[in-house]
């Protein structure tokens, strides 16, 4: 139907009230972005096996011995981010299937799917923010990791949240085999990989430390330490590995830099591991990507 077609059926009154109901309609439907109550979980929407259902889980148990880690993920985005241009397919921030931090070789999710140590066992795509969703397990040891694939065009959103966990402040609960986990600000170590949209956009928020829990963090963007280390100098954190320069924050550098992290070794062997990774596979000498990868403020 027209305006014309509403014009000759309806008077002026009920013009009006079917404008304000468009326009109320318009203003929801252009929302795209999840409201802060619906990513900042509090026991309302998780993860199951099924791809597409979610579940409360306010009645389960916690696991209270296995560890978590939680990794941030801003899908790579040559429309809506700051970078040098790559191909149009590794490009594409709404596609995690042939991203180049998610879907590709080095990717997060081809990576560690592929890996003698970690077993992919649930996944989801929840919405249009965070478009797909993965639960590892590792194999020998009671530690799960939470990867999240964030649209690239809500980088901002991804480093907000990065932050809003790393202060213990987000939550993350995914349901699995009768008991709940927790991620965000439950974990013990919360990771960033992407661009470092902090170099093209400013956040004012603090984010300081909500508890006394250590948490540990491993930020893999260019710059991360520079940029990163105002917002995360009051939420308490240790950082494990972070940069001093530009760099590729492919999946490598976190997989061997969990490998010690896993083990318990300490910050500068997790820092090392993480230099050998990317000095391996980026073919520079291990001087210099130690430069690059540092650890601690």
């Amino acid at each position: 139907m027209n305006a014309l077609f509403f014009y000759r059926w309806f008077d002026a009154r009920a013009l009006f009230g079917i404008g304000i109901l468009m326009a109320v309609l318009w203003v929801c439907s252009c929302n795209q972005v999840p409201r802060e109550g619906l990513s900042t979980v509090s026991a309302s929407l998780f993860l199951q096996n099924d791809l597409t259902k979610l579940e409360v889980v306010d009645s389960l148990p916690q696991a209270d011995s296995a560890r978590m880690i939680h990794v941030f993920v801003a899908l790579c985005d040559n429309q809506y981010q700051g970078i040098v241009p790559v191909p149009k397919g590794i490009g594409n921030g709404q596609d995690p299937a042939t991203n180049l931090y998610w879907g590709c070789g080095f990717g997060i999710k081809t990576f560690f799917k592929k890996s003698a140590e970690w077993q992919l066992v649930q996944s989801e795509r929840p919405d249009s923010l965070i478009i797909e969703r993965l639960l590892f397990k590792h194999k020998t040891q009671d530690v799960y990791l939470l990867a999240e694939a964030y649209n690239g065009q809500y980088i901002e959103r991804c480093t907000r949240d990065f932050l809003s966990a790393s202060s213990g402040a987000l939550q993350r609960r995914i349901a699995k085999d009768g008991t709940f986990l927790s991620f965000g600000g439950q974990s013990e170590l919360l990771a960033y990989i992407g661009h470092d949209g902090l170099m093209d956009f400013e956040i004012s928020e603090t984010f300081a430390a909500r508890n006394t829990r250590k948490r540990n963090t491993i930020i893999l963007a260019c710059y991360s330490k520079h940029y990163f280390s105002p917002h995360l100098k009051q939420a308490g954190v240790e950082p494990l590995v972070w940069t001093t320069g530009l760099m590729a924050p492919e999946a490598y550098t976190l997989h061997d830099a969990l490998t010690s992290y896993v083990a318990g070794e300490n910050a500068e062997a997790i820092r090392t591991r993480a230099a050998k990774a990317y000095s391996r596979y980026q073919k520079c000498s291990e001087k210099a990507a130690r430069g690059l990868l540092v650890t601690g403020w």
